[in-house]
């Protein structure tokens, strides 16, 4: 749709991810001369503009408030306010709300410009050393257990780069139940508190990675995005399906009768499954 006359624009800001200093000029430049800036929070908005010099009216914009707030908003655009989206960290709508406010302001004709910037999600694969020209994005996994293993078996035979965001309340579980669901020494990578202090990118089979978190309290400490390399084309595509079988039937039987089982419905090396 073409944008109205006389409204204004939404302008949807990247944020620094950790390490202030990389916020754009062109996003510090938007956040000085928009009307408003609608943020996840507003206390964390408030602290990062203060940071940089900067006052200006702040406007809660949540999962919880968002579908009430749109409508106004866009009313405001419509009569020729400009706002800026924010989130707490990175790039809105990833992870993180907006998409209500975005949607509502397209449909009503209303012009929304991104100003791009840090993204954990990009920032971890740039750094990853895994396959990165097709990759898929999952975000949060579910957090009851039973609903993130049957999510993970569901993936086990995505050949594309997977990216997850993990935090330090179940970093820990989320590793063993990758290694169950995609196999012990499947390539992949944990960075942890990117572009902050105490940033740490470790890679391994996913069981080692696993292994070295439960060991290391400062490991499971942060904000955490987990890549995993995706499964081996379809050569291999026994072996992935055989993994999830076994994973499945992992939950009711002892793991060796679970690879033999998950082994004769799918054709791949029982010992390609038990401990691979």
């Amino acid at each position: 749709m073409a944008a109205q006359a006389g409204s204004g624009t939404l302008h949807v800001v990247a944020t620094p991810i950790g390490n202030l200093g990389d916020l754009s000029p062109r996003a510090l430049e938007t956040l000085k001369r928009v009307d408003a800036i609608c943020a996840e929070d507003t206390r964390h908005t408030r602290q990062l503009l203060a940071h940089f010099g900067l006052e200006r009216p702040l406007l809660a914009l949540h999962e919880h408030n968002e579908g009430d707030a749109a409508a106004p908003l866009v009313a405001r655009l419509l009569a020729g306010d400009s706002l800026a989206l924010v989130s707490d960290a990175g790039t809105p709508l990833v992870s993180d709300p907006g998409f209500r406010l975005v949607r509502a302001a397209r449909a009503a004709g209303v012009r929304v410009s991104p100003v791009p910037g840090p993204s954990a999600l990009v920032a971890a694969l740039s750094a990853a050393g895994l396959p990165s020209d097709r990759f898929v994005f999952e975000g949060f996994l579910p957090a009851k257990a039973k609903a993130r293993r049957e999510h993970l078996q569901a993936l086990a035979a995505e050949p594309r780069t997977m990216i997850f965001y993990e935090s330090s309340h179940r970093i820990e579980e989320t590793l063993a139940d990758m290694a169950m669901a995609f196999g012990n020494d499947r390539p992949a990578v944990v960075a942890r508190e990117l572009t902050k202090l105490f940033e740490t990118v470790l890679d391994g089979g996913l069981a080692g990675l696993a292994r070295r978190v439960r060991e290391d309290a400062n490991q499971r400490k942060g904000e955490f995005v987990v890549l995993v390399q995706g499964a081996p084309e379809a050569a291999d595509a026994k072996v992935a399906e055989g993994r999830r079988l076994y994973a499945r039937l992992c939950e009711h039987l002892p793991p060796s009768t679970a690879a033999k089982l998950a082994a004769d419905l799918s054709g791949a090396p029982r010992k390609a499954l038990y401990g691979g």
